[in-house]
């Protein structure tokens, strides 16, 4: 088995601590008990060899052998492949889980990232392109709260789906804006009190907390 080398930066500010999206990997590898290793790139110099892995400036990054992969969302997807506690075997289980895994990014967390960013700016202006966002993020909301109402987990068993699904909606509780939407919230409140999810937050913190 090639060794897996996680790349993230070196040190970020407080504000996004445990929200930096290699909390996802950590999390998946953690889940999966496949060995890795994290390296860091700077946060404040973000070079030529950086941005030949990351096209964007952005982290993370996995490397598997002669394999460079980066957005959360194919390395989780990649991960799944290597291992059945991330994604079934099963054809029609696996499909089930990509088609949430892409979900996770292109309808819900579409919707909640530009919300989160007003969030995060303290930006609490009352204007139509504001509640535009409000009302989108809302509506996502509103059809995942009907579908995790009948189930513990999107795909049958807990999943990489589960991993991206239950991060976005992390960022958007941080908030409160789970409050109205109950079965959200419990969803992922079962997914981040998983013992795989405490280490990887745990060992996210203290990565950057010891560069300060």
């Amino acid at each position: 088995m090639t060794e897996l080398i996680l790349t993230t930066f070196d040190w970020v500010p407080e504000l996004p601590r445990g929200y930096v999206r290699d909390i996802r990997i950590r999390w998946a590898l953690e889940e999966a008990g496949l060995p890795y290793r994290v390296e860091s790139v700077p946060f404040g110099d973000r070079n030529e060899a950086h941005f030949s892995k990351q096209p964007f400036g952005q982290v993370p990054w996995l490397t598997d052998g002669g394999i460079s992969i980066f957005e959360s969302g194919a390395i989780l997807l990649h991960l799944g492949e290597r291992s059945e506690v991330l994604m079934p075997t099963d054809s029609l289980k696996r499909s089930e889980v990509i088609e949430w895994l892409f979900a996770a990014l292109n309808s819900v967390e579409a919707a909640s990232l530009p919300w989160s960013i007003f969030q995060f700016s303290g930006d609490s202006s009352e204007t139509p392109g504001r509640k535009h966002l409000d009302d989108f993020l809302e509506a996502r909301l509103g059809h995942m709260e009907a579908v995790l109402s009948g189930r513990e987990w999107l795909a049958g068993t807990f999943s990489v789906a589960d991993i991206l699904m239950a991060d976005v909606l992390r960022l958007v509780d941080r908030f409160d804006g789970l409050a109205g939407h109950p079965a959200c919230r419990d969803y992922m409140a079962r997914a981040v009190t998983r013992p795989a999810f405490e280490k990887a937050y745990s060992d996210q913190m203290a990565h950057f907390a010891a560069a300060d």
